[in-house]
């Protein structure tokens, strides 16, 4: 709005007109101004949503690195053994399911990132750790590298090898759960935890409390075996 002057008899006069010119212009800005607006709200809106969407992926669990596996072998009698295997190739976590023959289930917890494992017995309120040595990784990893393909594996009893590991419980070195990463402590809650090392052969007079067998996919079944030291 701009003022305008006219002339009346003897005086001038003051009187408004309108600025064709500025209202046209104001005009035309409005709709610019509208589409940026509504161009930030769009894109505020996007950026909530994406926002929203990363961290509910963060915060839950991804099943789909979770894979189930099944192995099949017989034993040195001809019967078949069944074994599970949970694959977790997003935490480097493989963790074994052995039946024993009287229907007992047994852990076994391959922690390959930390570069441990953990047994822990059914019967037992007790786990037991030991450190992964190089044929540990290479088991364990035909196992990860096998499961991306397929999910149940055959073994042949012609070409299955067999090993036995003697590992001897340290009675004094007993660990403190609290201690352990995430996966060993929902393993071995509310139960004694003992470290354990190899050791050759049995001996004289020692005791064999329980034994593990656990087969992989390259053909190789191990059976470990437990029995305490002196303190």
């Amino acid at each position: 709005m701009v003022r305008c002057w006219k002339h009346s008899e003897n005086r001038l006069e003051e009187a408004q007109c309108t600025d064709g010119g500025s209202a046209a212009s104001t005009q035309s800005h409005f709709p610019h101004k509208a589409f940026w607006v509504s161009l930030s709200a769009s894109l505020l809106l996007v950026v909530i949503v994406l926002g929203l969407t990363g961290h509910l992926g963060l915060s839950q669990p991804h099943p789909e690195s979770l894979q189930m596996v099944r192995i099949t072998v017989p034993d040195q009698t001809g019967v078949l053994i069944n074994q599970s295997a949970v694959v977790d190739q997003q935490n480097d976590l493989v963790t074994f399911s052995v039946t024993s023959p009287a229907n007992q289930t047994s852990t076994v917890l391959f922690d390959i990132k930390h570069g441990l494992i953990c047994y822990k017995p059914v019967d037992q309120k007790s786990c037991f750790l030991r450190k992964m040595e190089k044929s540990d990784y290479d088991n364990v990893h035909s196992l990860l590298h096998e499961s991306t393909h397929k999910s149940h594996f055959q073994l042949s009893g012609n070409e299955t090898q067999r090993q036995m590991e003697f590992l001897g419980v340290l009675a004094d070195s007993q660990v403190d759960v609290s201690t352990l990463e995430e996966p060993l402590q929902a393993l071995c809650q509310d139960s004694s935890v003992h470290w354990t090392r190899r050791v050759e052969g049995l001996g004289k007079q020692r005791l064999v409390y329980f034994c593990i067998d656990i087969c992989f996919p390259n053909n190789i079944c191990v059976s470990v075996c437990f029995y305490y030291l002196p303190e």
